[in-house]
């Protein structure tokens, strides 16, 4: 169910609103249980989603490292190779 919720801190370009979004969309669906909340939860549900991307959001303005910031591009490729040297190649 976390399978969104990935590193967001110290890329090139920066995470976008829309990746803090999703990852605090899919923390929030963690905690609750749903995966789609009912019309009574509904309200809840959205501004705990919202409260959780805002404080994503400060706290990765806040972070600070003497690290380069990683590439995308590549990062993306070593998560590839990592998943094919464990699952083999897709059939």
């Amino acid at each position: 169910m976390c399978r969104n919720i990935k590193t967001l801190f110290n890329f090139e370009p920066p995470a976008t609103e829309l990746e803090i979004r999703d990852a605090s969309l899919q923390f929030v669906r963690k905690l609750s249980g749903f995966t789609v909340p009912s019309k009574a939860n509904e309200a809840a549900f959205d501004q705990a989603v919202l409260d959780v991307a805002t404080a994503a959001r400060t706290l990765i303005d806040a972070l600070v490292t003497t690290t380069e910031p990683r590439d995308r591009e590549v990062e993306a490729a070593r998560a590839k190779a990592r998943s094919l040297s464990r699952f083999g190649p897709a059939t």
